[in-house]
């Protein structure tokens, strides 16, 4: 026994413990690194559902954009005065009717009779004569004369829409992730199709805006559970580039938009309004086949255990990509037989509460899309000649949105493939804070210290910088929403991925809903408005630091991935090695001090 002692000495370890065989790593979880390398990686099922995915974005666009035709406001001439204002004839200039012209709007009591002298004589008209510059002859403004007194009802028509999609995404996000992504997306389809073709036939205003409520809420759902489908079948070095050609297309929607309305006019039989929205909801009829083509994602089945679900998708996806799964030497469809008898297990947006990390990663997230499309609008605003006359949008600033946005998808991809996730986020925002305090400030002290004497220089400078300040800022915050929502789904887990998109895609929408508020408060505060978001970007840039990046990364499935998906550490891991190696003494050696013995005896006194 003695002799065998040192034996069994040379094969005990350093350290005095034994080393433990760790089991295999299971493979099930790590759906980018072994299920779908299993099943052909981005093979030709998953292209092909890819494109399924891109044909109705073009679709969303219509429907996103359908407002500035729908609800454009004419320019009016007054037909038949009221009989103590005879000043007023048919052939009197045309009277410029506009949801931001202050003369236009009601004060007071809204009654209309607490105008001034000069507003007064513009709304005190029995009879109007609206015309439209937009490309339609007739839209819901024209067919209910919605002016002067009734013009906060093409307010409520425009905040409909937004709200509702604000509900959608809330809702429909929780339902993506407890019900899974496909029921939501046919449920969506089919109730669009039903509100959305309904709009069409309203007799009032009322009506209209109710129906338009419950249209943006499927169209948030639709767009929703998409976004979310075309993320979850991808490989990481596919899913940035797939959702770009997404927003491409979404972008050419907004372009092809003014060419569908003038289309639509003068229709026989039919106002040109409902015809255009007939128009933009009846492709949508194309999608029901999916109820059939499209299937459930794998991989929120694998992530909610609904095994059973998953093994006959599994081989229905290798058949098509032709691999033999009888054969793959991974083990996946061996390790799925021995999971057969789990139940599901299903999460809610929720359980994001009790996580350290998660949580914080989606307020961040959050916060930025609300600040980059509310900031978008004052860009907007400012871009706009405050010197013409306020009329509706015009297609040349209609179409100048589009062109920024075109120009912000074409630099984003370059961007992000250079910088990384939060590398282009952080960039964007900066940007967008520089330009946002540059024309708060720089203008203002062009005016102040220089150029005082010579006014017609001061304010063409003014207006010139003012323009390029904005459009800088509309392409920079466009693109910083439009990362943060494709940031947002790549960092949340899969079993909660619906509701956390959703929540930054509800914050989107808060910050689209401040142009209508401000249109109907009549532009006043809207200085602050633009400060309050200029001071939430260096907010932002400040928070964006704590995000992780996920280029490269596998998506996370549970919340423990998510909780474990953090910011890398300044120190390269070989550096903090060594620097944690260097506290492992032995300090067996160092003798009680005074204070420690003092110390010790206070905690023994705290626990006894």
């Amino acid at each position: 026994m003695a002799a065998g002692r040192p034996e069994a000495q040379d094969h005990t370890p350093e350290n005095g413990f034994t080393p433990v065989e760790r089991p295999a790593p299971r493979l099930l979880p790590n759906i980018d690194g072994s299920v779908l390398p299993s099943l052909g990686g981005f093979g030709k099922h998953q292209k092909q559902l890819v494109v399924l995915t891109w044909i109705p974005a073009l679709f969303i666009g219509f429907s996103q954009f359908s407002d500035y035709f729908l609800l454009a406001q004419p320019n009016g001439t007054c037909v038949q005065p009221l009989a103590n204002e005879s000043d007023w004839t048919a052939a009197s200039p045309p009277v410029t009717v506009t949801s931001i012209a202050p003369s236009l709007q009601p004060t007071g009591n809204g009654t209309g009779h607490g105008y001034g002298d000069g507003v007064g004589m513009l709304c005190a008209c029995k009879e109007w004569r609206l015309e439209l510059q937009t490309g339609l002859s007739q839209n819901v403004v024209t067919k209910w004369n919605l002016v002067c007194d009734s013009a906060w009802k093409v307010h409520i028509a425009k905040f409909s829409l937004l709200v509702g999609s604000i509900f959608g995404y809330l809702v429909m996000g929780v339902m993506a992730d407890w019900f899974g992504r496909h029921p939501v997306l046919i449920l969506s389809v089919l109730f669009m199709l039903v509100f959305g073709l309904s709009v069409a036939f309203s007799v009032n205003v009322t009506m209209f805006s109710t129906l338009r409520f419950f249209e943006g809420f499927c169209l948030a759902g639709l767009a929703l559970s998409l976004y979310v489908l075309r993320i979850e079948l991808c490989l990481p070095g596919w899913r940035f580039s797939m959702t770009m050609v997404a927003s491409f297309l979404m972008v050419g929607g907004q372009l092809l938009m003014p060419g569908v309305a003038a289309l639509c006019r003068h229709w026989p039989n039919r106002d040109d309004w409902q015809v255009l929205q007939i128009v933009i909801i009846s492709p949508f009829v194309l999608m029901l086949p999916y109820v059939w083509i499209f299937p459930e994602s794998l991989r929120w089945l694998l992530a909610t255990q609904h095994y059973r679900r998953s093994k006959a998708m599994m081989l229905r996806i290798a058949r098509k990509n032709q691999v033999d799964m009888t054969t793959e030497p991974s083990g996946v469809l061996t390790e799925l037989e021995q999971e057969l008898h789990k139940k599901p297990q299903r999460s809610c947006i929720v359980k994001m509460m009790s996580t350290r990390n998660l949580w914080k990663n989606i307020v961040v997230l959050c916060v930025n899309s609300l600040t980059g499309y509310g900031i978008h609008h004052c860009f907007a605003r400012s871009m706009m000649d405050p010197e013409a006359q306020p009329t509706a949008l015009c297609h040349a600033d209609y179409y100048t949105m589009a062109g920024i946005a075109v120009a912000t998808c074409l630099a984003l991809c370059p961007a992000v493939g250079l910088m990384g996730r939060r590398g282009g986020l952080l960039t964007f925002m900066i940007i967008t804070a520089l330009a946002s305090l540059l024309q708060l400030g720089l203008l203002n002290l062009i005016g102040k210290y220089s150029l005082r004497h010579d006014t017609v220089l001061r304010d063409t400078l003014n207006r010139k910088f003012s323009v390029a300040f904005s459009i800088i800022g509309m392409f920079s915050s466009h693109a910083v929403s439009t990362l943060s929502i494709f940031f947002c789904a790549e960092i949340t887990p899969t079993v909660i991925r619906g509701g956390g998109l959703g929540l930054v895609l509800a914050s989107a929408g808060f910050g689209m809903l401040t142009a209508p508020i401000m249109e109907l408060h009549n532009q006043k505060g809207y200085f602050l408005h633009h400060v309050i978001f200029a001071c939430c970007t260096l907010l932002c840039i400040i928070c964006l630091l704590l995000l992780p990046e996920p280029r490269g990364q596998p998506l996370p499935e549970s919340l423990a991935d998510g909780e474990t998906f953090t910011r890398q550490t300044l120190l390269h891991p070989g550096e903090q090695h060594l620097l944690l190696a260097k506290s492992d003494r032995d300090y067996s050696r160092v003798h009680d001090t005074p204070l420690h013995l003092s110390a010790t005896g206070v905690a023994k006194n705290i626990l006894y």
